[in-house]
């Protein structure tokens, strides 16, 4: 019996592979990957949105609210038009409207993803507001609606609308004033020199942009308080700024160099404010205008101290464009009170090279939008001071 069952053959298994059943598994699981791939990036993409921006993207609002206000300005009718005005009175009134509309646009995207990273990055906001560069830009969203306010097309300074909008925007100026200013005064000259930076009168220009509203509203003593708040501190930073050591330059990474703009950005936006304030383009407007241009000359002069900074696209680019409108604005107000052909040539050059860096800085951030939120932005990844 042995030997019997020793010679049967032996048994073999046999595994039979459908391949149509293999490659309909297969495609389950690859679209499952994809799927979940794809509402992974989503989520990653608007948490990677709330992680990377800042408070310094509204120099885009200030920009083309800025510019708004440069339009509106320009083709209001005077007494006296002169060619440059005739020219924008053929311009049709729906481009003003759509310029207008384009940075109200601008800067509700902007806000509305600020208030989402306050809600869900507390934390990183709280950084950002102890940082002595992040801070200054907690002024550009009031700026940027306080020009967009005197820019509006619909709604006049007479309007209640106007003047309920006007505390709005303000009443934060005043609280970052308290918070900043105080700060200065009560540490001292030793602390000021350490922390302050040519994005530090910004502080000074929130102030102006509310004195000059308030002044198209006919509220003389609130822009006479805003006016000598801003003014007063830009006499500060300005001396503090032009005594500051050369072993300080490492407090403004180079890639903010732009914001050295904002030394002629003030005294242009003073000499507006205060051209509202005493009803005509006086001394004291042409002197600030003077100054303001004098520092634009200086600052375009030295290309080689914004070489580094333009190697490669970054949103500080931004800072180029506001001050030149700013100062275009108060060129067109000079033009307006000198009435000579030198004001006015100057107002032109002024204006057109305002509208061109702003279009170019429009073209290359929608070439650059892949660069618009880097890793490493030079504001968040410089060492914060306490």
């Amino acid at each position: 019996m042995e030997e019997i069952s020793s010679n049967k053959p032996p048994s073999h298994i046999e595994m039979v592979l459908d391949p149509s059943t293999i490659i309909t598994q297969a495609r389950r699981d690859l679209n499952a990957v994809v799927v979940s791939g794809k509402k992974q990036s989503r989520s990653l993409s608007l948490s990677s949105i709330l992680t990377k921006i800042h408070a310094g993207y509204f120099r885009i609002g200030i920009s083309l609210c800025s510019q708004a206000l440069l339009w509106k300005t320009l083709g209001e009718p005077t007494s006296q038009p002169n060619s440059l005005q005739r020219l924008l009175c053929m311009v049709p009134t729906a481009v003003t409207i759509f310029l207008w509309f384009l940075a109200l646009l601008a800067l509700l995207l902007l806000s509305l993803l600020y208030l989402l990273r306050c809600f869900y990055y507390f934390k990183m906001v709280k950084a950002e507001f102890l940082h002595h560069v992040g801070i200054n830009y907690f002024f550009a969203p009031w700026i940027s609606w306080l020009l967009l306010l005197q820019s509006a097309p619909f709604i006049t300074p007479s309007t209640v609308y106007y003047h309920i909008l006007w505390w709005v925007f303000v009443l934060p100026v005043i609280v970052l004033d308290v918070k900043i200013y105080g700060q200065w005064f009560t540490k001292g000259k030793r602390f000021l020199s350490d922390v302050a930076n040519p994005t530090s009168l910004l502080s000074v220009m929130g102030n102006l942009a509310g004195a000059q509203a308030a002044a198209q509203m006919g509220w003389k003593e609130c822009a006479m308080f805003m006016f000598s708040l801003g003014i007063s501190h830009y006499l500060v930073l300005f001396v503090t700024l032009y005594q500051r050591l050369s072993g300080t330059d490492h407090r403004l990474p180079t890639m903010l160099r732009p914001v050295f703009f904002q030394f002629f950005a003030a005294p242009s936006m003073a000499s507006l404010a205060w051209d509202s304030i005493a009803g005509n383009f006086d001394i004291s407007s042409k002197m600030l205008f003077f100054l303001s241009l004098f520092l634009f000359t200086s600052l375009v002069s030295r290309p080689t101290l914004f070489k580094k900074a333009m190697k490669r696209f970054n949103v500080a680019w931004w800072a180029y464009s506001y001050p030149l409108t700013m100062l275009a604005l108060a060129a067109a107000e000079y033009a307006q009170e000198v009435n000579g052909s030198i004001a006015r040539g100057l107002a032109y050059v002024l204006s057109g090279l305002s509208v061109l860096v702003s279009l170019a800085l429009i073209v290359s951030t929608a070439l650059n939008s892949s660069m618009l939120l880097p890793d490493k932005d030079p504001i968040l990844s410089h060492p914060t001071n306490r």
